[in-house]
């Protein structure tokens, strides 16, 4: 019922196990024109990642943008939590030997792809990422002017195999709204937003969270109590383990204590730290595995 560029971002949006039952009951067809035509290549990426293979194949063929295809299908070579798994194709760039003038008239073709222009990257002859160009030095430079004369070559940018989280550390560092994504050789693959980098800032908490609420696995509100059981439970049985150690120490001291009665006071303190102690050891050893 929702029209095309809204139902995308909410498909986007909703927790993964309600876009899995969406994505199994929709035709290929629906899934490729309703969806993906609408979503950045990032976005359509990790809505194709949900689909087993064979899936994956069917609505491939039924995306008519070969070239969308073709950038999905690229992402999807990447690992997840790499640059590369999380980068988007839609980016603006500009030759190095092109004249202002020139570029101008390109930009206003990419721009039609891209939703927020952040930077102007420029390139070379073989695709090497060379700097960023300033909208404000190309607007008030006479248009006859070469890019390779204007443009900025101090530029921080990753690699495609760079992790999630050192993507995060040199955005957060030098105050970056979008990054380059470079190949070994230096080639513009893609770009990294700051959106990207606060999702998966968003997943760590959660993680965290999850962590010190006693959760082995990712888990989400509507999720079976099975699941829930399943992902509790294994500090549940470290915590038990902590608290019948406690046990043992408590009775092999069962003389002290009847001559002592006032020590009994202590077995609830020493029970629940047990319990602790053995949570804490668990969490600390799942988070550094």
């Amino acid at each position: 019922m929702l029209d095309g560029e809204t139902a995308s971002d909410v498909l986007v949006e909703i927790p993964e196990n309600d876009r899995r039952r969406f994505l199994r009951v929709l035709p290929p067809e629906i899934i490729a024109s309703k969806f993906l035509e609408f979503m950045d290549s990032d976005d359509a990426a990790d809505v194709m990642a949900d689909l087993d293979e064979e899936r994956k194949i069917e609505v491939l063929n039924e995306i008519e943008d070969f070239e969308q295809a073709g950038d999905i299908v690229d992402l999807l070579e990447y690992e997840e939590d790499t640059a590369g798994g999380i980068m988007a194709k839609e980016l603006v760039k500009v030759n190095e030997n092109w004249t202002v003038a020139t570029c101008l008239l390109e930009i206003s073709k990419q721009a039609q792809e891209v939703d927020e222009i952040y930077y102007i990257y420029v390139i070379d002859d073989s695709e090497k990422l060379k700097g960023v160009l300033s909208l404000k030095k190309l607007i008030i430079t006479n248009t006859n002017t070469k890019i390779s004369n204007i443009y900025n070559p101090d530029i921080k940018m990753v690699n495609t195999n760079v992790r999630q989280e050192e993507i995060a550390e040199i955005m957060d560092k030098y105050d970056l709204v979008a990054i380059p994504v470079v190949d070994e050789i230096g080639r513009l693959k893609g770009r990294i937003t700051f959106d990207d980098v606060i999702d998966f800032i968003r997943e760590e908490a959660e993680k965290d969270y999850q962590m010190v609420s006693g959760l082995t696995g990712d888990v989400e509100p509507g999720d079976k109590i099975k699941e829930l059981l399943r992902a509790r439970f294994p500090w549940l049985i470290i915590g038990m383990l902590g608290g019948i150690i406690g046990s043992l120490v408590l009775s092999s001291h069962e003389q002290s204590l009847s001559r002592v009665t006032e020590l009994a006071f202590f077995i609830p303190l020493i029970a629940a730290m047990a319990g602790m102690w053995g949570a804490i050891i668990g969490n600390s050893c799942a988070k550094y595995r």
